[in-house]
């Protein structure tokens, strides 16, 4: 029942032996007729012959002269307008009425596309929650010439469906194929963390300590900030503005990337290529007739790119000094050289005062993004077991957890390996990695279930597997850091040890399971010690799923890499009856406890 690592018998978390290890579910899984989990639900839609999702929207086009830049490629705002206008189609075609752009998360550009090419965009809903929704968008770019396809984006934006300038209920979205189940799953979690973003980057930048030579570098070789400062104003006409005579958010967009690039160009006196945008968070809607004064500045730059701050201001004629903050988002920058290699850029000499504060800032967000890209996009063959945590990746390696166990659950090629008692335990083999699932139905309360198993430090109640348990760090209400430590494994005197995050999730919305999502980290403060052997945990946890009235379906999730192919033993029944057990001692736990109310579980 405990987590597992991936380098050999002693990277089983609390939990099995290595001989008692994957050998039983892999052997008894090829000596009985394997049972698809699949085959306990009805089929899908998905498992006909082409089976479309019904909000998907495809755009094509043809990159024409007048959509590019000065280096013959297609311009970043006019990809921007694209990618909205399909967005915004595919949300309207589920919400059945006129949507309007919330927010489009960040952007990272992996291929320019050249004059001549076609762009090939598809969206679809991901999720509906209650008057918004997140869509989904990938960017292609095809050469009609070669049959070459190249990867441009992915991008994923929140709309809200509005009638009359009233907010829509939505009707949910019912996910059909595993990929759907995967982003439905995710799109949640990726909610919340919208929700918090500005309080996340503020509370980031105030404790992000980032060290630079901004004394000690040659102010003659260097470009005045003030010199790379952009002014401009945009009317807004009937051809900017949607069916409702909102501005198009794609249109808006495609003004904030003209400054931008001119504020760039400034720098470095050349054709810079937009590589990444942060977060556009649209934070009021602008007309037809509205003034739009779109200001832009190069906030530092580095080795190879810049940072260039935009924001957005609206007025009407008649109200001048009246000045609504439409969006703001910052936008990086490189310079490309023939071979398409990024140059060396000028340093930036900030103004005082505001200028310095914003010059830090830049700094202190190329670090968060560098740490969000690497946790958050990552490919997680490449991800290492245990990242170091620390302030400025907590909110990301919380997504990264919480994330990771959801599409380990929207997995639909899950095996049935055994049922005893009505326990059921369920196996997965796929590339690298091994993962087994247990369920069982408990007569207690899914939110009284989520309450005592989401604290570890009564795990040792009911899993041998658990000797002790210590709070690290309580970070905030829904993640906690512990050492755990567990018996050693066969044939190995010293006990292993862990540093696991926990990470706990209540339901986004009806149907929605609660979560508690383990993995390991890193702390400095607990090292690896001779004392212990330390072990590594990949992905686990808990999904609790109401079933009725104090009735809840419990399931705990584990995944570890192939690796432990390796260390199969002839042992078949070793594995189910140790979960078993487990298992069975988490049952008489929750039962046991059931009446057991602690004061938090009122907030549930």
């Amino acid at each position: 029942m405990s987590p597992c690592s991936s380098q050999g018998p002693r990277s089983f978390e609390p939990g099995t032996s290595a001989s008692q290890g994957f050998s039983s579910v892999f052997l008894s899984r090829q000596s009985r007729k394997s049972t698809s989990h699949a085959e306990d639900k009805e089929s899908t839609m998905s498992d006909s012959e082409g089976y479309r999702n019904p909000t998907e929207v495809q755009m094509s086009q043809l990159v024409l002269p007048c959509h590019t830049n000065q280096r013959g490629e297609l311009s970043g705002g006019q990809l921007l307008k694209w990618i909205d206008t399909t967005a915004c189609l595919s949300a309207e075609r589920h919400a059945g009425c006129p949507c309007v752009t919330a927010s489009m998360d960040d952007i990272y550009f992996e291929h320019t596309i050249s004059v001549g090419q076609v762009v090939n965009i598809k969206a679809k809903v991901n999720r509906a929650f209650n008057s918004s929704m997140e869509v989904g968008i990938q960017v292609a770019s095809e050469d009609l010439c070669s049959e070459k396809h190249w990867s441009v984006c992915k991008a994923l934006a929140t709309f809200v469906a509005q009638r009359d300038l009233s907010k829509v209920k939505l009707k949910q979205i019912t996910p059909q194929t595993e990929e759907e189940k995967t982003e439905h799953g995710v799109a949640a979690e990726r909610r919340r963390m919208r929700l918090v973003y500005a309080d996340t980057i503020k509370d980031l930048l105030a404790n992000c300590v980032i060290q630079d030579d901004l004394e000690s570098r040659d102010c003659s070789h260097m470009v005045p900030a003030e010199k790379t400062r952009v002014e401009s104003v945009e009317l807004v006409l009937p051809p900017h503005a949607n069916h409702q005579g909102n501005t198009f958010g794609g249109q808006i967009m495609a003004w904030m990337e003209n400054v931008a690039t001119i504020a760039a160009s400034r720098l470095c006196h050349a054709h810079p290529t937009l590589k990444a945008i942060e977060m556009f968070q649209f934070r009021g809607p602008s007309q037809v007739g509205d003034r739009l004064v779109l200001k832009a500045i190069v906030n530092n730059a580095f080795k190879h790119s810049m940072e260039v701050g935009v924001s957005v201001e609206a007025y009407r004629q008649e109200a001048e000094t009246h000045r609504r903050h439409i969006n703001s988002a910052f936008m990086t920058f490189v310079v490309l050289d023939s071979n398409d290699q990024p140059q060396l850029l000028p340093w930036i000499q900030p103004q005082p005062g505001d200028g310095e504060r914003r010059y830090r800032e830049a700094s202190a967000r190329r670090k968060i993004r560098l740490d969000r890209q690497y946790i958050v996009s990552y490919k997680q063959a490449e991800l290492a077991l245990s990242v170091s945590w620390d302030p400025s990746n907590q909110v990301y390696l919380s997504y990264n957890n919480v994330s990771c166990l959801k599409m380990l659950v929207a997995k639909d090629n899950w095996v049935l390996s055994s049922e005893v008692n009505q326990v059921r335990l369920y196996t997965l083999e796929d590339d690298k990695y091994l993962s087994f699932h247990l369920e069982m139905l408990v007569h207690v309360d899914a939110a009284h279930a989520f309450l005592l198993l989401s604290d570890l430090r009564r795990r040792p109640e009911w899993d041998k597997h658990y000797r002790s348990v210590e709070l690290v760090q309580q970070v905030d209400e829904d993640d906690a850091i512990y050492h755990v430590i567990s018996p050693p494994l066969s044939g190995d005197p010293k006990p292993q040890d862990f540093v696991i995050l926990a990470s706990r999730r209540k339901p986004c919305d009806n149907g929605d399971p609660y979560v508690v999502a383990l993995r390991s980290v890193m702390l400095p403060t607990h090292p690896e010690t001779p004392e212990y052997r330390r072990g590594e945990t990949l992905c686990s946890g808990f999904c609790f799923w109401r079933q009725g009235d104090q009735m809840t379906k419990v399931s705990y999730y584990n995944q570890a890499t192939s690796s432990f192919l390796n260390y199969v033993t002839t042992n078949v029944a070793g594995l189910s009856s140790e979960f078993y057990n487990t298992f069975k001692a988490c049952e008489q736990f929750l039962l046991s406890n059931r009446n057991d109310l602690a004061p938090s579980l009122q907030t549930l």
